[in-house]
């Protein structure tokens, strides 16, 4: 079904609201008033932002339970040692306590270096890049580095769409009632959109891509058409489209009514 500008604005208008937020990490991001701490939990959020969402809220509130100082505090006095010993035992899905604490460790070595997250990603990005893709992809190999860093940051070289990154940056730079933003020198007309199987389907679903790989080339597929509707702002549609198959009381077969 193709769809025309005014049925996004009303989609965004409906159901881009505080109150449809939970189930989902981006929860965890409105109890940091300063960004030194809400960009760290955003990544981290990010990064844990995979399998069934219950499992992920779980998992973060025992993370966040253990930094109760908040992430920069807790990642910028503390040593590898305590990580390791904070997280002994620490297991989720595919990630294990030594990965956890290796993305601490370069998390700890970035703040030193950069001062912020947002230093960090700034060092390889441009204004006349048409996304934020270059630039992504550096950050992603800083915080891979080391080699210890698997199912938290995908390859940024290989096909992946990079979807737990494009959804952190979502976060931090765009500024509404959902996403509380934060970064001031990334411009929200060059993000991405995070490429999830929600997105995928409702992208094939409304004409937005025909492509069957929830790829890179899909990501920016679906962003290429979503800029068609809010050129300076393509991804302000993500939220209230992925509400859909994400909360059990918003189901596929609710979309089209929201046109109405």
């Amino acid at each position: 079904m193709q769809k025309d500008r005014a049925f996004f604005e009303r989609l965004y208008k409906r159901f881009n609201k505080r109150g449809l937020v939970t189930p989902d990490p981006l929860q965890f991001l409105y109890q940091y008033p300063h960004i030194k701490d809400r960009e760290l939990a955003a990544l981290l959020g990010a990064c844990f932002a995979y399998g069934n969402v219950k499992q992920i809220i779980k998992n973060l509130n025992k993370i966040f339970a253990l930094m109760p100082q908040g992430p920069h505090a807790f990642i910028t006095t503390h040593s590898a040692k305590d990580f390791h010993k904070t997280f002994a035992g620490f297991k989720y899905r595919f990630t294990t306590g030594q990965e956890l604490c290796a993305l601490l460790i370069n998390l700890k070595t970035l703040l030193a270096q950069y001062g912020t997250l947002e230093n960090c990603f700034l060092e390889s990005y441009s204004p006349q890049d048409p996304t934020v893709l270059p630039a992504l992809r550096a950050f992603a190999a800083k915080l891979r580095r080391g080699g210890e860093i698997h199912s938290l940051v995908p390859d940024p070289q290989k096909t992946s769409a990079l979807k737990r990154l494009n959804l952190f940056l979502r976060w931090v730079v765009r500024q509404d009632e959902v996403d509380p933003g934060g970064w001031q020198k990334v411009s929200p007309s060059q993000l991405l959109v995070p490429l999830d199987v929600h997105m995928h389907r409702l992208g094939r679903m409304l004409g937005l891509t025909r492509r069957n790989q929830a790829d890179m080339n899909t990501a920016l597929e679906i962003t290429r058409a979503l800029a068609r509707f809010s050129p300076q702002d393509p991804i302000k549609y993500d939220f209230c489209l992925t509400r859909f198959g994400i909360r059990d009381d918003m189901n596929y077969k609710d979309l089209p009514g929201a046109a109405q």
